[in-house]
């Protein structure tokens, strides 16, 4: 049986960033999970990520993504181009059917084993199950509304969640401060 699972959108807006999650995990045709969290913040809450794919996989990836940043003193750019270098280049690493959302207080990256990095040039990002979905009512949502990055952010996964099967309603929202304040959990959670 194949695990699906997850849909993860991260948004930038008006010096705020907002990135969030479902928390549905689905192995065949059944929901196994509701609140799994596939977000967080590293970097001292300065960077924000969020992972589609296997839970053991989200684990080493941030490991390893956290040691870039490190190794590069926070800089996402860098960070996020040596962890597809190594991503691509490592046995075990590329064998991972995985993607990433990574994004600071400037920048949105969508990166993948296959070494893909791609840099969001709407300040949107999404990935998994759901994704196109989140993201769609995301470019609605900022074109249409004055809604901050997090309420873009919730509300987008959230008509997610009402369309795609693999995606529920039981979120999570992180929010950076472009001010380079510590991200936290938005209260509604």
């Amino acid at each position: 049986m194949k695990i699906r699972s997850t849909t993860v959108l991260a948004v930038l807006r008006d010096g705020r960033g907002a990135i969030g999650s479902d928390g549905q995990v689905t192995l065949g045709n059944t929901a196994v999970k509701h609140g799994a969290v596939k977000v967080r913040a590293l970097s001292g809450g300065k960077v924000l990520v969020g992972f589609a794919g296997g839970a053991a996989d989200a684990f080493a990836l941030f490991e390893k993504f956290e040691g870039h940043l490190e190794r590069y003193n926070g800089h996402l750019k860098r960070a996020t181009v040596e962890m597809a270098r190594e991503w691509r280049s490592d046995r075990v690493l590329r064998r991972l059917e995985a993607m990433m959302v990574v994004m600071d207080r400037n920048d949105i990256y969508t990166v993948s084993g296959g070494g893909d990095i791609i840099e969001a040039d709407d300040q949107l990002a999404a990935i998994g199950s759901g994704g196109a979905y989140a993201l769609a009512a995301a470019r609605a949502l900022r074109r249409r509304s004055d809604l901050s990055a997090v309420e873009i952010c919730r509300e987008s996964l959230q008509i997610a969640g009402e369309i795609c099967i693999y995606t529920n309603t039981n979120l999570t929202v992180l929010e950076l401060e472009t001010g380079g304040g510590a991200a936290h959990a938005d209260p509604a959670d």
